[in-house]
């Protein structure tokens, strides 16, 4: 039998290495599509999306319905106007009508009377308020109330009727009222009383007069404005109201000085304070309005057909007791991410699956996806119950430990672990835009770029045509 050839110390014999056989055509064709599959199942993970929105959005509708049903009975949010002088005065009206004179017809003019009123804003109004504020309960919904103690000081200047050349004999002083409009009169709590000069009028509900809606009105006494004096008037009140207090500039020069308790609120209205002061123990504002800014005049008829108390409703201006932080608005701009969020994860699930040589079910995608929508539905959950930050936590903490742990199962324990830090870092971002108003869109922008060049860099080498 011929020996076999003697390997001298020290050399290696080459080994010989089969190649690696080429993919199949049917997994080729497998791997290519398995991008777009992914794809495919990320939008699907938009109908729980929009399921948990439209829970948001019932959510929302009935923490309304409660509020409503709070306000309503304590009383909405207040806009004051007044005090207004209202005078009537007659306007002859001509007429002509064919009449029967000696068996001939003629045409008579005939004189018949109409009644038109006069309006007269004061010279000056001064409000001194505060407003105590409170937070009531309906179940899980609150709403913020306030009441609110005001004293109202100014003067009326004689009723000048020469603009309109009305004849002084058909003024008719001795119907003349004063009236005050506040928008919801169930937040009064105990009757007005205006003391006009020396006089002191009680004010009731009225109709509909001279465009104001449902007044609160007294009678004066007959000759009390029909002077050539400037009639002081003083009036306190305590009206109960929410969310909002707005004050109509009535005189030619308005100051108004509000304060409260209330450590976060929103100036509205057509005119912001010309002073303020907010700290974490309460507020101080004051306007001081001139009567040029607003497109009402000092005084008008019902005969110009103008409806000053839409106007001077549209010119006012006071204070919002907002709610620090809404849960259910932070709840939507979090769900505005789910989609991005839910393709990020994915796209690391298939760069493992990928330069890893796994193999990753759609199934399991789909359970990695359900996982992330369901961080909404946890988060508006607790979010009506607990603080938000504290509401975020939970519900971040329990979708990361969620996934995290499904992923060392299918992925291993150390890929687990770059899954959870991508979480960490996804929710961060994500609470930290929350956080952000003014520069929400430049984060988020910058996050996403940074997102995709991770994915560019780590995929820079990847033969495509051949993963499988």
């Amino acid at each position: 039998m011929p020996s076999l050839p003697k390997v001298k110390k020290g050399r290696t014999m080459n080994a010989i290495v089969s190649p690696t056989p080429p993919a199949s055509p049917v997994r080729r064709c497998v791997s290519a599509c398995k991008p777009l599959f992914i794809g495919v199942l990320a939008l699907l993970l938009l109908i729980p999306l929009s399921m948990v929105r439209s829970l948001l959005s019932e959510r929302q509708s009935r923490r309304f319905d409660a509020v409503a049903n709070i306000t309503g009975t304590w009383g909405e949010s207040q806009t004051l106007i007044g005090p207004v002088l209202v005078v009537p005065y007659r306007i002859p009206v001509k007429t002509r009508r064919e009449q029967r004179v000696e068996d001939q017809i003629k045409s008579v003019e005939e004189i018949s009377w109409s009644t038109a009123h006069a309006c007269f804003l004061p010279t000056n109004l001064n409000v001194v308020g505060s407003l105590d504020p409170s937070i009531l309960h309906r179940g899980i919904y609150e709403a913020a109330v306030y009441r609110g103690t005001f004293s109202l000081t100014g003067a009326f200047s004689p009723p000048d009727f020469g603009e309109w050349k009305v004849d002084p004999a058909n003024i008719l002083w001795d119907e003349a009222v004063v009236l005050v409009s506040v928008s919801d009169p169930r937040g009064l709590s105990d009757s007005l009383v205006l003391r006009l000069g020396e006089t002191s009028l009680t004010l009731g509900p009225g109709s509909h007069l001279a465009s104001f809606d449902r007044p609160l009105r007294a009678r004066m006494p007959a000759g009390l404005m029909n002077s050539t004096e400037t009639t002081p008037f003083s009036l306190d009140m305590k009206l109960n109201g929410s969310g909002r207090l707005l004050i109509a500039p009535v005189g030619m020069q308005t100051q108004v000085v509000i304060d409260s308790p209330w450590a976060d609120p929103s100036f509205q209205g057509a005119f912001l304070p010309v002073e303020r002061e907010v700290a974490p123990n309460g507020f101080k504002a004051v306007w001081q309005v001139s009567y040029y800014g607003r497109p009402v005049p000092q005084s008008w008829t019902s005969a110009e057909g103008m409806n000053a108390a839409t106007g001077l409703s549209n010119c006012s201006f006071g204070v919002s007791l907002v709610t620090p932080v809404d849960n259910y608005r932070l709840v939507e701009r979090a769900m505005k991410y789910g989609i991005l969020f839910i393709v990020l994860l994915f796209t690391a699930f298939f760069l493992f699956e990928t330069l890893a040589r796994l193999r990753i079910h759609p199934l399991q995608y789909l359970l990695v996806g359900a996982a992330l929508c369901l961080f909404y539905l946890v988060l508006l959950a607790l979010s009506e119950l607990l603080v938000f930050w504290e509401a975020y936590i939970v519900a971040a903490g329990a979708s990361t430990a969620l996934v995290t742990g499904y992923s060392a199962a299918i992925l291993g324990r150390r890929r687990a672990v770059v899954i959870g830090l991508e979480l960490v870092l996804i929710y961060g971002f994500l609470y930290t835009t929350l956080q952000l108003q003014d520069y929400a869109l430049v984060l988020g922008s910058a996050g996403l770029f940074a997102a995709l060049a991770v994915v560019m860099f780590s995929t820079r080498r990847v033969n495509w045509y051949d993963a499988h």
